[in-house]
This record gives structure tokens, sequence and C-alpha cells, in this order.
């Protein structure tokens, strides 16, 4: 630092307010460096060129009023970066009445509060007891513009700046021990503390620059939104025969058709539609449908364009393919042994890498060509399915096996069109492959090569369309069952419903009853029609019988929950029971298992009115008890 101070010269003579005398200069530049306070009007080399002095003030000023960082020129000359782990080295500040010493940089820094928005005030406690406010604003002046001191007698004060960023700079006296003089009394030295303060005036300036930041923004968000906002539609005439008119020439124009449908849908929405103008609007209307025909041709001659432009777009893929093959032709032409060895190594290594990018251009190329033609063939089958409607139906009842068999079909099916157009351009270049006398063992060799590949492919063309074949006749098969499944499904679904029926309209003890009375009808020569022998009794027990283990357990299940519910209860109320145990049983199930056992459970109605309700009761000890 001493270096420092012997490059540097006295002030100038001539100082304003602001200019206090400084027996240390380098230490006064130091703090004033650090403060962000530029020394001007120094001997020796300053620290901002002349060129970039702001203007407006002298170079023979002591000290220019601090600076606003955000200032625009400022970032011209940016400031040495400090490393984050570097510790700031404060030096002794000298002012016109007191001396400012900085703390041990071995003790911790001095803490503040977290800063309130839009602060401009700070609280500096620890003044000396003899400090004045004259010596205050001497101190603090230097970090910025002060607009107010209020000082307590309880040594701390509040100092309120002009700007927001002169407050981080009086926050960089916090620490220092303040001396008055060259007094070693106690009240004339104390150690400062400066934090920020939370002030009624900056937080009400705050808030209002956010509203007007806030009213700002709105602003420019609806002069944004109304810029975007599209542009009303044009009001619509009222009905008059001189516009129905004037409507009715618009509606045959094809360029102002759009316009005058909407003027006349408002008008029949209106209701201006009565007996003496619905000839004028049935005039309108079926000018309006004139145009349907208009529309449809458009629409067909817009199909045949795109038709012809894919076609077109085929033709030239197929052109670029060509010219690719001849080129690959070429390339493979020059890389045999009779041409191949009157080449460089470095235009061998140019014709092998051209080579490859020539093939995989190729085969990206014809790539492309096989998705057209799958996109063909895809069209092709939407076309039959639309043609087959049965088909579509079974296809969107979402049968999985059906499902897998097409997709695999359609897999296969497009494998085989790859194969094809494989062996289609293996057997050009078979066809281009002819060449001199003088090279016809290679040719031979080509030829001989591109055959057992074309035979390779043959046979597995061959083991695809078996497997094509194959997957068909399990497709048919396949279908078959599942019509035979539905018409079984729906014949038991018939006689469950014809067993319900039976078994509703009488019980077995009725049964019993008209048993006997028609055998002695038969006895006495009758022959009933409604006679059940003892034979199919027992079939229609055997029917109402269990027919499985699961139903045995369900049974077994429901006969313990309606025994424990002597009152009975409904099937909704049973079937949430037994969903805790099985969540696959369904109520319908349920219903039918306990419609096949009469003899063991019976259904009553309850309730009145709205609160009728049916449940069902175990009666099977019932039935043995009357057994």
């Amino acid at each position: 630092m001493a270096s420092a101070a012997d490059g540097v010269g006295s002030l100038g003579a001539e100082q304003n307010h602001l200019s206090v005398p400084v027996s240390d200069h380098g230490a006064w530049a130091t703090a004033m460096n650090n403060l962000g306070i530029m020394p001007m009007g120094i001997n020796g080399q300053p620290l901002v060129s002349e060129s970039l002095c702001i203007q407006r003030f002298e170079p023979g000023l002591g000290l220019i009023t601090p600076i606003n960082p955000m200032m625009a020129g400022i970032s011209l000359v940016p400031p040495p970066p400090i490393p984050p782990d570097m510790p700031v080295i404060k030096e002794i500040i000298h002012c016109k009445s007191c001396t400012l010493f900085p703390q041990n940089p071995n003790l911790p820094p001095p803490s503040t509060r977290e800063r309130p928005p839009g602060c401009k005030t700070v609280f500096v406690g620890g003044l000396p007891e003899n400090a004045t406010e004259e010596i205050i604003r001497e101190v603090f002046d230097q970090c910025g513009e002060i607009t107010a001191i209020r000082k307590s007698k309880k040594n701390f004060c509040h100092i309120r700046y002009s700007e927001e960023f002169m407050v981080d700079k009086a926050i960089y006296l916090s620490g220092y021990r303040m001396r008055i003089g060259s007094s070693t009394d106690k009240k004339d030295s104390g150690r400062i503390h400066v934090d920020f303060a939370q002030a009624r005036d900056d937080l009400y300036e705050w808030e209002c620059k956010q509203r007007v930041f806030a009213r700002e923004e709105r602003h420019r968000r609806k002069v944004h939104e109304d810029r975007l906002r599209p542009p009303s539609p044009p009001p619509i005439v009222h009905y008059t025969e001189h516009e129905a008119g004037l409507l009715a020439e618009r509606l045959k124009d094809d360029l102002k058709f759009c316009e005058a449908t909407a003027v006349l849908y408002t008008w029949i929405d209106r209701g201006e539609v009565n007996r003496r103008t619905a000839n004028h609007f049935y005039s309108m209307i079926q000018s309006a449908n004139s145009h349907v025909r208009r529309l449809m041709g458009e629409k067909a001659q817009h199909e045949e364009e795109m038709e012809r432009a894919k076609e077109t777009f085929k033709n030239a893929l197929m052109a670029i393919l060509t010219q690719f093959e001849q080129i690959t032709t070429v390339f493979t032409a020059a890389t045999r042994q009779k041409a191949w060895d009157h080449f460089s190594k470095a235009q061998r290594k140019n014709i092998d890498m051209w080579r490859k990018q020539c093939e995989e251009l190729r085969t990206a190329h014809s790539e492309e060509i096989m998705g057209i033609r799958r996109e063909e063939e895809m069209e092709m089958s939407d076309d039959d399915s639309e043609e087959n409607p049965c088909k579509r139906l079974r296809t969107e009842n979402g049968v999985c096996d059906l499902a897998s068999l097409r997709e695999e079909n359609d897999s296969l099916r497009w494998q085989l069109d790859a194969y094809r157009n494989e062996v289609e351009l293996l057997r050009k270049d078979t066809r281009g492959a002819g060449r001199p006398d003088d090279d016809h063992t290679l040719t031979h060799a080509h030829t001989h090569s591109s055959e057992a590949q074309i035979q390779l492919l043959q046979q597995s063309m061959h083991n695809m369309q078996q497997q094509l074949l194959s997957l068909q006749e399990k497709l048919k098969i396949k279908e078959a069952e599942l019509e035979q499944a539905r018409d079984e499904h729906r014949y038991l679904e018939g006689e469950v419903l014809t067993l319900r029926d039976k078994l509703l309209g009488s019980s077995v003890e009725a049964v019993d009853g008209i048993n006997g009375e028609l055998h002695e009808k038969g006895v006495n020569g009758c022959v009933p029609a409604l006679f059940l022998s003892r034979e199919r009794r027992s079939e229609v027990i055997m029917r109402g019988g269990v027919a499985s283990e699961k139903e045995a357990l369900l049974l077994g299940i429901i006969s313990t929950f309606l025994h424990v519910h002597p009152f009975g209860a409904n099937l909704e109320y049973l079937w949430s029971y037994i969903q805790r145990l099985d969540t696959k049983v369904s109520a319908g199930e349920l219903e039918r298992l306990m419609v096949r056992l009469p003899s063991m459970f019976r259904q009553e109605l309850s309730g009145v009115g709205a609160t009728l309700e049916k449940r069902w009761k175990f009666c099977g000890f019932d039935s043995l008890g009357s057994a």
C-alpha cells in the first residue's frame, strides 16, 4: 500500500463542498474505490481515462458525486473480477472531522437484516456520543445524496438517500470504528453498525412504482390483445324486399357466396320468414342449394389434382432411383481390378466414400417408394373393409384373436412386397450387368451371385406365401368358432329365460299337488297335457342343481349370508358383499343361481309404492322340514 501512496499526488486547489483534505491518499483511494466512488484530479494515472470521463464534471474537482452502476456507459469499464472466497480488505478512511478505522479482518463480517423492498433508508448505530449531525453527514455524504437525517439521543440515527443503490455503499461502512478528531475519550469514539431500515416512505414509494409498472403492463397487454383480436364482422342489414333482391344476386356469385349465406342465415334466425316472404326465402335457399353441385365438382377436381401430383412425385422418385442405380453401376465398374489398379490411394479412398454415400441414398429412396406403395395398399385394404361391413363390425367388437391375426397377416404381406421389390431390383442389376469379353469372368461371378440371391428371395417369398395361406385358414376357422360360440350363447340365454319363467310360475309343492290330481285323472282314463311325471320332475331338479365347484362355493356363501339376515336382503346388498371376496362375480350370475334353486331361496316383495323392494330369503330349512 505504501507504493500506491507514493505515486499519488496532492488534491487540486479548487475543491467544492464535497472535497475533504486527505492525509493518506493511497488509503483514501482504496476506500473510495471499494465504495464505488472514483477519485479524480489526483496526480498520476487516473482510474478511468479522460476520454471516458462523465461530462458536466471538471477534472480539477476532488470527488465526483456517486455514480449509478445502471447508468449508460458505465459498463464500458467493467470492474476487475474479485474471487468469491477472497476477503475484502478495508483501509483507514480520513475525513475532515473524524477518522474511520476498519475492524479486524479475522472477525466475521457485520450481519444485516433482509433488505426491505424499495429500501432507501439505513440505520446507523454505535455512533460516538459527541457525534453531531454535521459529522454524520460528512461521513455518509460520500455514498450519495442524503435527503434526510433523523438523529436520536441514544447514539443512533436514520439516513435516507435519494436512490436505492446508495444504500449499498453506506452498508460498506458497517463495522468501522469512528473517532472524532484525535481524542481518546470514550464519548468521541464508537463502532458504527449500518443496516437496512424499514421506512414507511420507502415502502410507499416502492408500492407507487409497482402500481405504475402494473398499469403499464396492463396497458401493454391490452394493446397487444387488441392488436391480436380479429376484426368484428360487418353488421347484418335488416330485411327488405330490395335487400332480398340484392342478396339473391349475390348468392348466385361464387365470390360473394360466403357473405351472402351469412346474411341469409341471420335473417332466417331472426324470424323474418312469414307467409308473405316465404317465396323469396325459398328462392334464396334454392340458389344456395345450387352451389352443392359446384362444390362437389371442385372437390373432385382437387382430388384429381392430388392424385396427379402423387403420381408425378412417384414417377420422379422412380427416375431418381434409376439414376442412383446407374451411378452405383458406375462405381461398381470403377472398383473392378481392371480400372481400380490405375487409381491412386487418395482417389480410391474418395471413390469408395462416394460409393457408400450413393448406396445409402439409394436405399433411403427405395424405402420411401416402398412406403408409398404400402400406403396405397393400405388405402385399398380400407376400401375393401368398407365394402365388407360384416368384417368391419367384427373388428370393432374388439376380438383380440382376430385382430392379432390380421396384424400378422398385414405384416407378412408387407414383407412379401419388400421381397418382391428387392427381386425386381436384382433382376434389373442382372440385366445391366453385361460387360466386354475381357471382363467375362467377373460378370459371370456377379451374375451367379445375383441368381443365388434371387433364388433365396424366391424361396423366402414362397415360405411367406405358405405362412400367409395358413394364417388365412386359421382366421377363417376362428371366425367360424366365434359365430358358433355366439349361437350357443344365444341358445343358452333362451334356455335360462325359459327355466326362470317355469320356476317362478310354480313351486315344488304346487307341482306335487297338480301331479297327484292329474294322476287320479289319468287313472280314470284321462290323459292331460300338463301331466308331470316323476321322471320329468327329476329332470327339472337336475337342471337346477350345482354345475361347478364355483357355484357350490357361491351357494354356501349366499346361504350363510341370507341365514344371518332373517328378514331377507336385496340383490345389490348381497352382490356388494360377494364383490369383496370375488370381483369377477356379477349380479346377474347370483340372480340366475338363486332362481335355479327355488327350494332354497325365495323372493318376496316388501314395502308399498315408492318403497317397494324385492328381497331374497333363505328357505332351505323350511323345505327340509316339509320334506
